[in-house]
């Protein structure tokens, strides 16, 4: 099974969609892209969020660097024995911090940091204030905390890890900068 969401504009601030009225795509716009497949029984989930046709605004640019900033805090929390929820916790204290939020309000991140992921695209596992449920060697999840600005746009970047006995390694590389959301050659 292959998925992909793409959200542009104003829609990128709904976690999984929009109103459902058609939108025309813009240059400037955020374009925030989200997608998967499955290969040998297993799932895979990655979005990237850049600036269709423009240079992005310094604002938009901020937001993304901001984003990148909690996906970063929520990957150096993913320690073996530590609760799923101190992944939350530490993307969730970056936005926070920047003003956003507080918990689950709005503008700020609306929904958990991510989810497990291997013969399901979200299994449990989910990295959410409340799931005491300790990480170990072999689980794999979604770091992934979208920071939507309802009635602006929304920046999610997600890449999914393994949970090693060292701590969690990427399954792919997250994304440079919000010029380069793959790596560089691919």
């Amino acid at each position: 099974m292959n998925f992909a969401l793409i959200l542009f504009g104003e829609a990128s601030a709904f976690p999984h969609g929009g109103n459902g009225k058609p939108k025309k795509l813009a240059k400037g716009n955020i374009v925030l892209m989200n997608c998967g497949c499955r290969l040998q029984g297993y799932s895979s989930d990655i979005t990237r969020t850049i600036v269709f046709g423009a240079e992005p605004t310094s604002r938009q640019t901020e937001i993304w660097n901001l984003e990148q900033k909690a996906q970063a805090a929520g990957f150096a929390a993913a320690r073996p024995g530590a609760a799923c929820e101190g992944v939350d916790a530490a993307a969730r204290k970056v936005l926070t911090d920047a003003g956003f939020g507080p918990g689950y309000k709005l503008p700020g991140l609306p929904h958990r940091t991510g989810h497990g992921i291997g013969m399901d695209g979200h299994e449990w596992g989910n990295m959410i204030k409340g799931n005491k449920q300790p990480l170990q060697p072999g689980m794999c999840f979604s770091i992934e905390p979208t920071l939507s600005i309802p009635g602006e746009f929304g920046i999610r970047l997600e890449d999914c890890v393994y949970m090693t006995e060292e701590g969690a390694k990427w399954f792919s590389t997250p994304a440079l900068s919000i010029h380069e959301p793959f790596l560089r050659g691919l």
